[in-house]
């Protein structure tokens, strides 16, 4: 089944909280449908207080992208999420994942333990468990999933509404490949996170190294060219060839693209 278009935007605070404010309004009227942070302690404020501040502020979604797992316990992570979900009246998305490359440094330089990627796989899974109690029989806050090997692709199966994967230059043939199976799961949204354009590497999406010339020659999918109009293009043909229907991009590219979202959300 063909899902229609929608798209949203990773918006740290990278500058002063007024101008941050104005873009999130920015992002709102160009018809994005989620408003996403990322989970960077310390460097930012907490995505909780910054979700619920652009919520109140638009009628966009807000989500996590993502929740590191090992930085939260599963019961606060949960806790956490069904609050956000109650206080945006069912507008909160909770994307969690087991934590982007060197999470191991991080968790050792904040005096946290090291979590083995089997234990950060098992701290999902009773996070959404968690979640689902506190939600009760009348409330689902969605969960997006952040997957990449054969444990994590099926704990998604069992209990994500989206699932993104965690690529870095991985070739198309190779992201179709992981796509596959869930194109058979009626419930599941395949969402894909674009952190570069042309040459330019969204903050917080992938690592400052990364090398847009080596993506481009390994027809990896987190890159789109510069040109609006290629772009509507190649989401087309990623949504026709492999099933993506959400597309993420960095706040920096929201409005040139504004004109894409405008042509082809809810198609």
């Amino acid at each position: 089944m063909t899902k229609p278009f929608r798209f949203g935007v990773v918006a740290p605070l990278m500058s002063d909280a007024p101008t941050w404010r104005d873009h999130v309004r920015r992002v709102a009227d160009s018809g994005y449908s989620t408003l996403l942070v990322p989970d960077f302690p310390l460097t930012q404020p907490a995505p909780g207080p910054m979700l619920a501040t652009a919520a109140a502020l638009t009628d966009l979604r807000v989500g996590t992208w993502v929740y590191a797992s090992p930085l939260r316990p599963p019961s606060m992570a949960a806790w956490e999420a069904h609050s956000l979900s109650l206080l945006t009246d069912g507008r909160f998305e909770m994307g969690i994942g087991t934590g982007r490359p060197g999470i191991e440094d991080e968790l050792r330089d904040k005096g946290l333990p090291a979590v083995a990627p089997d234990e950060r796989l098992a701290q999902i899974g009773e996070t959404v468990r968690v979640l689902r109690d506190l939600d009760g029989p009348d409330r689902r806050t969605p969960v997006a999933m952040a997957v990449l090997g054969p444990k994590a692709r099926a704990l998604a199966a069992e209990v994500a509404d989206t699932v993104t994967f965690a690529l870095g230059g991985q070739p198309r043939t190779e992201v179709a490949r992981l796509a596959h199976d869930f194109r058979g799961i009626p419930h599941i949204e395949l969402a894909l996170a674009v952190p570069v354009i042309g040459d330019t590497v969204a903050p917080h999406m992938a690592p400052p190294d990364t090398d847009p010339a080596a993506l481009r020659a390994a027809d990896a999918l987190t890159v789109l060219p510069e040109d609006p109009g290629a772009v509507a293009e190649e989401i087309q043909r990623r949504r026709e060839e492999i099933g993506f229907s959400y597309f993420v991009f960095g706040a920096d590219f929201a409005d040139r693209f504004a004109p894409v979202v405008a042509e082809l959300a809810g198609r």
